[in-house]
C-alpha cells in the first residue's frame, strides 16, 4: 500500500480553466458534500494547488487499486513520516480511519454527521457564477443558462452529445432504481406529488418493495439530486418537486413544459441563496421573512397576471406581504395594485440582484 501511497503523493495534480465559485476552502477541516460534477473534485484540487506540494496528500478512494484494510494500517505513518498538513479523501468510504493531520477535508455525494469537520455544500453552478463561463454577458447568456443548465462540463461536451452525456453521468453515480425516480421525477418537476405516488407509477413498469422506493426516494433527497418545497404552515401537505438542475429535465423527458422548468430555474436560485420558502395555492414561493411572493412568469401577460393577483389577495391581505415579484425571460415593469407593491423583473436581473 505504501507504493501506491507515494504514487498520489508524487502525482502533480490538474485543474484546467478553474473558476472561482462562491464557496470557499481555508485552513479549516472540512466535509464538501454536492452531487456528481458539482464541482467538489475541482474545488478541492484547486485549493490544494495553493499549498506547498509536499505538504499535502490527495486520494481518490474511488481507486480500485486501495485496499481499505492496507490503507488504515498504513495511511497514518505514510502522514507523518512525509510530513503531510493536508489531507483530501475524495469520494469518502466510510470504512477508512482518520489519521492525525492538521487539516483533513472529506469528498462525499451524501453528508456524514462528523463533529470535527465543518460542512460545505456545493450545488451546481448558480447564474452568477454560470456568467463566468460566458465569453461575454449579453441577452443570449440567459438563453445559454437555459439550454445547458448548471453544470460546469456541459460548457465542454458538443451540442448533439449533451443529453447522453448527462445521462450517462446520472446512470454511473445512481442505482438503477434511483435512476428510475429520477426519470419520473423530471415529467413532474415544479408540480405536487407524493413518494406514494412515484411508487404506483413506477411499480407498473418495475418490480419494486415500496419500502426500496421510500428509501431510494429519501437518499435522492439526501443527496441533493431532488429537491422538496413544503406548503406554508401545512407540513404535512403534498411537497412540490423539483430537480438539482433542469437539464435533466431535457436529458430524461421528452415533455415540454417551459414555465415549469422556469419555476425549477428560480427555486434552484432560491436555494443556493438559502431563502427560507414555501408554497402554497396559486403562489409559486412565499418568502416570509421578507414578506415577499414570488412568481414565475416567463412570458407574462398583464391582464393574466392581474387575474391571478385577484385570486390570491386573500392570502396577500392575510399574510401582510409587502412585495410580489413577477419573474420573466426578459420583460422588466412595475404594476399598480392597492394592497403590495408588484415588480416585474427578467430572471438575469432578479438571479444577479442579492
Amino acid at each position: 500500500m505504501e507504493i501506491l501511497l507515494e504514487e498520489f503523493y508524487k502525482t502533480d495534480l490538474i485543474v484546467e480553466k478553474f473558476h472561482e465559485r462562491k464557496v470557499q476552502i481555508d485552513e479549516k477541516s472540512y466535509q464538501i458534500n454536492g452531487i456528481t460534477n458539482s464541482g467538489k473534485t475541482q474545488l478541492a484540487k484547486n485549493y490544494l494547488l495553493g499549498l506547498k506540494k509536499s505538504s499535502y496528500l490527495y486520494i481518490n478512494c474511488s481507486d480500485i487499486r486501495i485496499n481499505i484494510k492496507l490503507l488504515n494500517q498504513s495511511l497514518n505513518s505514510f502522514c507523518f513520516v512525509n510530513k503531510i498538513q493536508t489531507l483530501i479523501l475524495d469520494n469518502y468510504i466510510q470504512d477508512i480511519e482518520f489519521v492525525n493531520v492538521s487539516q483533513l477535508i472529506i469528498i462525499s455525494d451524501i453528508h456524514y454527521e462528523i463533529d470535527i469537520l465543518e460542512t460545505l455544500h456545493l450545488y451546481p453552478l448558480d447564474y452568477e457564477e454560470f456568467l463566468a463561463y460566458e465569453h461575454k454577458y449579453d441577452s443570449s447568456a440567459l438563453n445559454h443558462f437555459v439550454q445547458l443548465g448548471a453544470f460546469a462540463s456541459m460548457h465542454q461536451i458538443n451540442a448533439d452529445e449533451r443529453i447522453l452525456y448527462v445521462q450517462k453521468m446520472l446512470q454511473l453515480a445512481l442505482t438503477p432504481i434511483e435512476f428510475d425516480i429520477l426519470i419520473l421525477a423530471a415529467k413532474f418537476i415544479s408540480q405536487k406529488i407524493s413518494a406514494y405516488t412515484i411508487y404506483e407509477r413506477l411499480k407498473s413498469i418495475r418490480k419494486i418493495s415500496k419500502d426500496k422506493l421510500y428509501s431510494s426516494f429519501e437518499l435522492l433527497i439526501k443527496k441533493g439530486y431532488i429537491h422538496q418545497l413544503k406548503k406554508f404552515e401545512h407540513p404535512r401537505a403534498v411537497k412540490k418537486i423539483y430537480l438539482c438542475d433542469t437539464s435533466l429535465k431535457t436529458a430524461l423527458s421528452i415533455e415540454k413544459n417551459f414555465a415549469r422548468l422556469f419555476e425549477n430555474m428560480v427555486f434552484l436560485e432560491l436555494l443556493k441563496s438559502q431563502k427560507e420558502c414555501y408554497y402554497d395555492e396559486g403562489i409559486d414561493f412565499y418568502l416570509p421573512k421578507d414578506d415577499t411572493i414570488l412568481l414565475c412568469k416567463p412570458f407574462v401577460d398583464e391582464r393574466r397576471l392581474f387575474k391571478k393577483l385577484e385570486s390570491i389577495e386573500p392570502f396577500i391581505f392575510t399574510r401582510r406581504v409587502k412585495q410580489i415579484t413577477v419573474i420573466s425571460m426578459n420583460k422588466e415593469s412595475s404594476i399598480s395594485h392597492p394592497i403590495a407593491k408588484v415588480d416585474i423583473i427578467p430572471f438575469d436581473i432578479w438571479a444577479l440582484g442579492d
